[in-house]
């Protein structure tokens, strides 16, 4: 079979430039394997994994619990449709609740889709539940947000790369500042049409903005003043990543919805879920929403296995410890360097800020010389560089990668 004949680096990349859509810029390596905190590519040159496929892999590459589920599951039976039962959704359904504190769970496949969900699941509340008038719902949403790039969530974008020229789009969003209460507590008094915040605990596409102190907690104590859900959109943040089962935890913060995905299958397969508690959810009913793979066996077996090694790893507390070496030890070098003005973030969802301006090549360029040393990680919005490794790292393997990172930074000292 064609999918299976080995190719050169450069092979590689020019198949994906001559057929694929051009919507990424890929840094120039070729993944062949991975495994734990280890990629390599297509010549057998091993690297770090610093980013762990924007926070999908916390569990590590093919770690081995996860992959025998989906090989063992595929086995017998992969996709009933909803049409069915089956039995090992309401296994999932049942482990996830209780995993997560929720009453109910809406199983859907990619992270946008989960987000889209939620937005479905709010307005039909708002209108059923809180009484606003038909198609007058509101959503409150944070500038500099990134929730996925559906037609719906673009509409309320901050990144134009992400909505122009995808009109027309939709008036139902009121955008605020990220981590400004005064904005939030405005917006909720003068507006009885809003049903929802939707917030990410820490901006991660943003550049790993993490909020002031009390932020999360205070704007939740908003939204249950004025009868508004809190919706939070934890498809990077949530499954330890930050070093707490949800970031939101860090504040004692239960959500009203919440929108899990990535780590939910450790990678191995396109996984997402809302989670609410009844007199939330039960506002859905047969036909308002759906997916024929949303809640397929596979996935199912694979979820379950996926959250289990978070728990019998340890990994939230893992992510806090190392978390709290890798700032430590960046602010260190930050300290005499020009070229890294700040380290910010939260357990391993780190970004670190290079001293050149957004349209500059200084970050890219960072990015092409960490590969070379054997570290691979991406830049977004132009000088940021988000350091994610995959949260079964040890302590000596991120000292390592931390020596890395700092004689590749010295390279580009002023």
């Amino acid at each position: 079979m064609a999918v299976l004949q080995k190719l050169t680096s450069q092979q590689a990349i020019d198949l994906e430039k001559k057929y694929g859509s051009n919507t990424y810029k890929p840094l120039p390596v070729v993944l062949s394997k991975g495994e734990g905190v280890y990629v390599w590519d297509v010549d057998g040159k091993r690297y770090y994994d610093f980013l762990s496929a924007y926070s999908a892999v916390n569990q590590g590459h093919c770690h081995p619990k996860i992959i025998n589920a989906l090989t063992e599951q595929s086995k017998t039976i992969t996709l009933t449709s909803r049409a069915f039962y089956n039995d090992k959704l309401g296994l999932y359904e049942k482990y996830t609740c209780e995993y997560f504190g929720f009453d109910k769970l809406l199983p859907m496949n990619s992270g946008a889709e989960a987000v889209e969900a939620a937005i479905k699941v709010c307005r039909k509340w708002a209108y059923e539940v809180k009484g606003v008038a038909k198609n007058e719902a509101k959503i409150v949403v944070c500038k500099n947000n990134f929730h996925g790039r559906t037609t719906t969530i673009v509409s309320f974008s901050s990144d134009s790369t992400s909505y122009t020229n995808f009109g027309p789009y939709s008036n139902s969003f009121i955008s605020i500042d990220y981590d400004n209460l005064e904005q939030l507590e405005s917006v909720l008094k003068n507006n009885p049409n809003i049903g929802g915040f939707l917030v990410e605990p820490i901006q991660g596409e943003a550049g790993v903005y993490v909020p002031s102190e009390g932020f999360l907690a205070k704007a939740k104590a908003l939204c249950e003043a004025y009868n508004v859900l809190f919706i939070a959109d934890e498809i990077q943040t949530g499954i330890a990543r930050t070093g707490k089962l949800l970031a939101v935890h860090h504040e004692n913060v239960r959500p009203d919805i919440l929108i899990l995905g990535k780590a939910l299958s450790g990678g191995v397969y396109p996984i997402s879920a809302v989670l609410a508690d009844n007199h939330i959810m039960d506002v859905m009913t047969p036909g308002t929403h759906g997916s024929t793979f949303g809640g397929n066996p596979l996935a199912a077996a694979v979820a379950i296995a996926a959250l289990e090694v978070i728990k019998e790893e340890n990994l939230a507390e893992n992510a806090a410890v190392l978390g709290t070496i890798f700032r430590s030890e960046l602010n260190k070098y930050i300290a005499t360097s020009n070229i890294v003005t700040l380290v910010r973030g939260k357990g391993l969802l780190n970004a670190v800020v290079i001293n050149d301006s957004e349209d500059s090549e200084t970050a890219w360029n960072i990015c092409l010389a960490l590969r070379d040393n054997g570290l691979i990680a991406k830049p977004t919005h132009g000088n940021i560089i988000r350091f994610a490794p995959p949260l079964v790292m040890n302590k000596t393997q991120l000292l390592d990668c931390i020596d890395i990172i700092t004689r590749t930074f010295k390279q580009f000292e002023k």
